[in-house]
C-alpha cells in the first residue's frame, strides 16, 4: 500500500517538531511540579503544541508542491517559517495577556528571530530533508 506524497511530506515536516515539542512538555512538567512559578506557565505552551507541528507538516507540504515548479532549497524554505510563526506567536501572546512576553517583544524580533531562522534552516536541511529523502519525496 503506498501513500499520497503530500501525506508523506506532511508525515516528515509533522515529525521532527513533535519530538522536540515532547521534550519541551517534559521539561515543562519539571519546571512545574518542581518551581511552581507564578505565573500560568500551562497557557504558554497551548501555542506550539497545537500549532506547530501542523504548521512544520503544511510548510512541507508547501515546499513538494512548489519543488515541482520551482526550484528553492529546503533549508531557505524551512528558514521562513520563523517569519510567520513568530509574529503568530506574539499576537497571540497579545490576545491572552501574556504581558511578560510582550514586555520582551523588541528583544524577541531583534535576536530571537535571525536565531530562529538559524536554526530552523539547519534542522529544515538536514533533518526535515533526511525524512523527506527517506520517505522517497525529496
Amino acid at each position: 500500500m503506498t501513500t499520497h506524497p503530500y501525506l508523506r511530506a506532511y508525515m516528515a515536516g509533522v515529525t521532527v517538531p513533535s519530538i522536540v515539542l515532547l521534550f519541551a512538555f517534559a521539561v515543562f512538567l519539571v519546571v512545574r511540579l518542581a518551581c511552581n512559578p507564578d505565573f500560568p506557565i500551562e497557557r504558554v505552551l497551548v501555542f506550539p503544541l497545537a500549532l506547530v507541528p501542523a504548521l512544520w507538516g503544511a510548510w512541507n507540504m508547501v515546499y513538494l508542491a512548489m519543488h515541482k515548479r520551482r526550484y528553492m532549497p529546503l533549508g531557505c524554505h524551512g528558514g521562513l517559517v520563523p517569519l510567520f510563526l513568530v509574529p503568530g506567536a506574539l499576537l497571540v501572546a497579545r490576545a491572552f495577556g501574556f504581558d511578560y512576553i510582550l514586555a520582551a517583544t523588541w528583544l524577541i524580533v531583534l535576536v530571537g528571530l535571525p536565531l530562529a531562522v538559524i536554526v530552523y534552516y539547519l534542522v529544515w536541511k538536514y533533518v526535515v530533508g533526511f525524512l523527506n529523502e527517506l520517505l522517497g519525496i525529496a
